[in-house]
Protein backbone atom coordinates (compact mmCIF):
# COMPACT_ATOMS: atom_id res chain seq x y z
CA UNK A 1 0.00 0.00 0.00
CA UNK A 2 1.25 3.33 -0.55
CA UNK A 3 2.24 5.80 2.49
CA UNK A 4 0.00 8.34 3.71
CA UNK A 5 1.85 10.59 1.38
CA UNK A 6 1.05 7.91 -1.39
CA UNK A 7 4.20 7.40 -2.68
CA UNK A 8 4.62 4.79 -5.62
CA UNK A 9 7.94 3.02 -4.95
CA UNK A 10 10.48 1.96 -7.82
CA UNK A 11 11.02 -1.63 -7.98
CA UNK A 12 12.84 -2.54 -11.18
CA UNK A 13 16.61 -2.88 -10.54
CA UNK A 14 17.30 -2.12 -14.74
CA UNK A 15 15.54 1.31 -14.59
CA UNK A 16 17.60 2.22 -11.22
CA UNK A 17 20.70 0.72 -12.92
CA UNK A 18 19.99 3.23 -16.02
CA UNK A 19 19.61 5.99 -13.62
CA UNK A 20 23.03 5.61 -11.74
CA UNK A 21 24.31 5.51 -15.18
CA UNK A 22 22.69 8.74 -16.50
CA UNK A 23 24.06 10.35 -13.17
CA UNK A 24 27.64 9.78 -13.93
CA UNK A 25 28.60 10.04 -10.31
CA UNK A 26 32.14 10.17 -9.04
CA UNK A 27 34.14 9.34 -6.22
CA UNK A 28 34.17 13.12 -5.33
CA UNK A 29 30.11 13.67 -6.14
CA UNK A 30 28.11 15.48 -3.40
CA UNK A 31 24.28 13.91 -3.91
CA UNK A 32 21.22 15.44 -3.07
CA UNK A 33 17.92 12.85 -3.19
CA UNK A 34 14.56 13.93 -2.88
CA UNK A 35 11.69 11.54 -1.47
CA UNK A 36 14.16 8.40 -1.30
CA UNK A 37 11.36 6.39 -0.01
CA UNK A 38 12.28 2.72 0.83
CA UNK A 39 15.98 3.75 -0.13
CA UNK A 40 16.83 1.39 -3.17
CA UNK A 41 18.18 4.31 -5.22
CA UNK A 42 19.85 5.74 -2.08
CA UNK A 43 21.45 2.66 -1.41
CA UNK A 44 23.05 2.57 -4.84
CA UNK A 45 24.14 6.50 -4.56
CA UNK A 46 26.17 5.70 -1.25
CA UNK A 47 28.10 3.38 -3.36
CA UNK A 48 29.43 5.79 -5.57
CA UNK A 49 29.45 9.03 -4.70
CA UNK A 50 31.44 11.43 -1.82
CA UNK A 51 28.08 12.24 0.36
CA UNK A 52 24.69 11.76 -0.21
CA UNK A 53 21.89 13.66 1.62
CA UNK A 54 18.21 12.18 1.25
CA UNK A 55 15.22 14.72 2.71
CA UNK A 56 12.39 12.63 3.26
CA UNK A 57 8.88 14.15 4.22
CA UNK A 58 7.41 10.98 5.35
CA UNK A 59 8.76 10.56 9.24
CA UNK A 60 7.85 6.55 9.32
CA UNK A 61 10.30 5.79 6.06
CA UNK A 62 13.08 8.63 7.56
CA UNK A 63 13.16 6.07 10.35
CA UNK A 64 13.65 2.78 8.52
CA UNK A 65 16.00 4.71 6.22
CA UNK A 66 18.29 5.62 9.49
CA UNK A 67 17.99 2.31 10.71
CA UNK A 68 18.83 0.78 7.21
CA UNK A 69 21.66 3.52 7.03
CA UNK A 70 22.70 3.13 10.06
CA UNK A 71 26.53 2.11 9.74
CA UNK A 72 27.20 4.15 6.56
CA UNK A 73 29.13 7.34 7.03
CA UNK A 74 29.04 9.61 3.75
CA UNK A 75 24.82 9.83 4.11
CA UNK A 76 22.55 11.94 5.83
CA UNK A 77 18.66 11.24 6.17
CA UNK A 78 16.54 14.51 6.83
CA UNK A 79 13.11 13.92 7.85
CA UNK A 80 11.29 17.26 6.34
CA UNK A 81 9.59 19.10 3.71
CA UNK A 82 12.01 19.71 0.77
CA UNK A 83 10.45 22.74 -0.15
CA UNK A 84 9.87 24.44 3.35
CA UNK A 85 13.68 23.86 4.86
CA UNK A 86 16.51 26.42 4.46
CA UNK A 87 17.93 24.38 1.45
CA UNK A 88 21.44 27.17 1.87
CA UNK A 89 21.56 26.17 5.41
CA UNK A 90 21.46 22.29 4.32
CA UNK A 91 24.06 22.90 2.01
CA UNK A 92 26.33 24.43 4.36
CA UNK A 93 25.97 22.07 6.99
CA UNK A 94 26.48 19.03 5.30
CA UNK A 95 29.81 20.79 3.40
CA UNK A 96 28.10 20.88 -0.42
CA UNK A 97 30.65 23.07 -2.86
CA UNK A 98 28.62 25.94 -3.88
CA UNK A 99 27.11 24.76 -6.98
CA UNK A 100 29.06 21.66 -7.47
CA UNK A 101 26.25 18.87 -6.55
CA UNK A 102 24.17 17.08 -8.28
CA UNK A 103 20.37 16.16 -7.09
CA UNK A 104 19.11 12.57 -8.29
CA UNK A 105 15.91 11.83 -7.29
CA UNK A 106 12.40 10.40 -8.06
CA UNK A 107 10.45 13.27 -7.19
CA UNK A 108 7.02 13.74 -6.01
CA UNK A 109 4.36 14.55 -8.98
CA UNK A 110 1.81 16.59 -7.73
CA UNK A 111 4.69 19.33 -6.53
CA UNK A 112 7.28 18.88 -9.85
CA UNK A 113 6.99 22.37 -10.86
CA UNK A 114 7.60 24.04 -7.25
CA UNK A 115 10.60 21.41 -6.14
CA UNK A 116 11.89 22.18 -9.57
CA UNK A 117 11.75 26.07 -9.67
CA UNK A 118 13.21 25.39 -6.21
CA UNK A 119 16.51 24.97 -6.93
CA UNK A 120 16.56 27.00 -10.46
CA UNK A 121 16.41 30.00 -8.59
CA UNK A 122 17.94 28.94 -5.09
CA UNK A 123 21.23 30.72 -4.16
CA UNK A 124 22.93 28.09 -4.74
CA UNK A 125 21.81 25.76 -7.37
CA UNK A 126 22.95 22.27 -8.50
CA UNK A 127 25.18 22.01 -11.39
CA UNK A 128 22.89 19.15 -12.73
CA UNK A 129 19.34 17.85 -11.51
CA UNK A 130 18.07 13.67 -12.93
CA UNK A 131 14.83 13.18 -11.74
CA UNK A 132 11.88 11.14 -12.83
CA UNK A 133 8.72 12.92 -13.38
CA UNK A 134 5.67 12.16 -15.17
CA UNK A 135 6.15 11.43 -18.82
CA UNK A 136 3.52 14.33 -19.73
CA UNK A 137 5.70 16.91 -17.70
CA UNK A 138 8.72 15.80 -18.79
CA UNK A 139 7.40 16.36 -22.64
CA UNK A 140 6.21 19.73 -21.40
CA UNK A 141 9.72 20.63 -19.93
CA UNK A 142 12.09 19.37 -23.11
CA UNK A 143 9.51 21.04 -25.62
CA UNK A 144 11.41 22.90 -28.42
CA UNK A 145 10.21 26.00 -29.93
CA UNK A 146 6.47 25.93 -31.53
CA UNK A 147 5.66 24.00 -28.28
CA UNK A 148 6.74 25.77 -25.40
CA UNK A 149 4.75 26.40 -22.17
CA UNK A 150 5.65 28.81 -19.07
CA UNK A 151 6.77 25.58 -17.49
CA UNK A 152 9.29 25.17 -20.60
CA UNK A 153 10.45 28.67 -20.77
CA UNK A 154 10.74 28.37 -16.39
CA UNK A 155 13.22 25.44 -16.89
CA UNK A 156 15.14 26.45 -20.05
CA UNK A 157 16.00 30.20 -18.88
CA UNK A 158 18.02 28.27 -16.58
CA UNK A 159 19.27 25.21 -18.02
CA UNK A 160 19.20 22.88 -20.28
CA UNK A 161 16.82 19.61 -20.75
CA UNK A 162 16.55 16.67 -21.87
CA UNK A 163 14.37 13.40 -21.53
CA UNK A 164 17.00 10.68 -21.70
CA UNK A 165 14.23 7.80 -21.29
CA UNK A 166 10.68 6.37 -20.77
CA UNK A 167 9.98 4.68 -17.32
CA UNK A 168 6.83 2.49 -17.52
CA UNK A 169 4.31 2.76 -14.96
CA UNK A 170 4.87 -1.01 -13.87
CA UNK A 171 8.36 -0.28 -12.59
CA UNK A 172 6.46 0.95 -9.14
CA UNK A 173 4.76 -0.27 -6.85
CA UNK A 174 2.03 0.28 -6.49
CA UNK A 175 1.64 0.70 -9.72
CA UNK A 176 0.90 4.10 -10.78
CA UNK A 177 -1.67 5.41 -13.33
CA UNK A 178 0.90 7.19 -15.15
CA UNK A 179 4.22 6.40 -17.27
CA UNK A 180 7.12 8.06 -16.34
CA UNK A 181 10.57 9.62 -17.75
CA UNK A 182 13.72 10.71 -16.90
CA UNK A 183 15.00 13.86 -17.45
CA UNK A 184 18.28 15.63 -17.48
CA UNK A 185 18.33 19.31 -16.60
CA UNK A 186 21.95 21.16 -16.88
CA UNK A 187 22.61 24.57 -15.07
CA UNK A 188 23.66 27.33 -17.47
CA UNK A 189 26.46 29.27 -15.71
CA UNK A 190 24.97 33.36 -16.94
CA UNK A 191 20.93 34.17 -16.29
CA UNK A 192 21.52 37.92 -16.88
CA UNK A 193 20.75 40.43 -13.91
CA UNK A 194 17.74 40.06 -11.67
CA UNK A 195 15.90 42.66 -12.74
CA UNK A 196 15.95 41.45 -16.57
CA UNK A 197 15.13 37.93 -15.05
CA UNK A 198 12.20 39.40 -13.58
CA UNK A 199 11.02 41.40 -16.72
CA UNK A 200 11.73 38.07 -18.52
CA UNK A 201 9.28 36.34 -16.96
CA UNK A 202 6.91 38.94 -16.51
CA UNK A 203 7.10 39.46 -20.40
CA UNK A 204 6.39 35.50 -20.70
CA UNK A 205 3.21 35.64 -18.53
CA UNK A 206 1.75 38.49 -20.29
CA UNK A 207 2.88 36.55 -23.76
CA UNK A 208 0.80 33.21 -21.95
CA UNK A 209 -2.30 35.30 -20.80
CA UNK A 210 -4.77 34.38 -23.00
CA UNK A 211 -4.29 30.79 -24.90
CA UNK A 212 -6.58 31.50 -28.19
CA UNK A 213 -5.21 35.08 -28.58
CA UNK A 214 -2.27 35.87 -30.60
CA UNK A 215 0.72 37.58 -28.98
CA UNK A 216 0.44 41.02 -30.21
CA UNK A 217 -3.32 41.04 -28.43
CA UNK A 218 -1.91 39.63 -24.99
CA UNK A 219 1.46 41.57 -25.14
CA UNK A 220 -0.98 44.62 -25.31
CA UNK A 221 -3.99 43.72 -22.78
CA UNK A 222 -1.64 42.66 -20.27
CA UNK A 223 0.85 45.00 -20.30
CA UNK A 224 -1.22 47.74 -21.51
CA UNK A 225 0.80 49.05 -23.96
CA UNK A 226 -0.87 50.53 -27.73
CA UNK A 227 -1.16 47.37 -30.55
CA UNK A 228 1.17 49.56 -32.72
CA UNK A 229 3.62 49.61 -30.30
CA UNK A 230 3.64 45.97 -29.48
CA UNK A 231 3.44 45.30 -33.20
CA UNK A 232 6.35 47.64 -33.95
CA UNK A 233 8.32 45.46 -31.47
CA UNK A 234 7.78 42.10 -32.45
CA UNK A 235 9.07 43.65 -36.32
CA UNK A 236 12.04 44.52 -34.99
CA UNK A 237 12.87 41.45 -33.05
CA UNK A 238 11.95 38.97 -36.25
CA UNK A 239 8.50 38.03 -35.18
CA UNK A 240 5.27 37.69 -36.61
CA UNK A 241 2.51 39.65 -35.17
CA UNK A 242 0.46 36.82 -36.04
CA UNK A 243 2.43 33.92 -34.32
CA UNK A 244 1.18 32.74 -30.57
CA UNK A 245 3.16 32.48 -27.40
CA UNK A 246 4.25 28.84 -27.32
CA UNK A 247 6.12 29.42 -31.18
CA UNK A 248 8.58 31.13 -30.20
CA UNK A 249 12.28 30.53 -28.85
CA UNK A 250 14.04 31.67 -25.12
CA UNK A 251 16.14 34.14 -27.57
CA UNK A 252 12.87 35.55 -29.35
CA UNK A 253 11.67 35.80 -25.41
CA UNK A 254 14.77 37.76 -24.46
CA UNK A 255 14.62 39.94 -27.11
CA UNK A 256 11.08 41.23 -26.21
CA UNK A 257 12.30 41.52 -22.76
CA UNK A 258 15.13 43.64 -24.06
CA UNK A 259 12.78 45.99 -26.07
CA UNK A 260 9.54 46.22 -24.25
CA UNK A 261 8.87 49.11 -21.75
Amino acid sequence: MPTKFGQNFLRDKTVLDNIVKAANLGADDFILEIGPGEGVLTERLIKQARKVVAVEIDRDLAEKLQKKFKNIKNKNIINADILKINLPEVLVQNNFPNSDYKIVANIPYYITSPIIRLFLETVYPPKEMLLMVQKEVAERICAKAGNLSILALSVQYYANAELLFLVPKKAFFPVPEVDSAVIRITLKTKHGEREFVRKFFRVVKAGFSAKRKTLVNNLSSSLQLEKTFVKEILKQSGISSNQRAQELSIDDWKKLALKLK
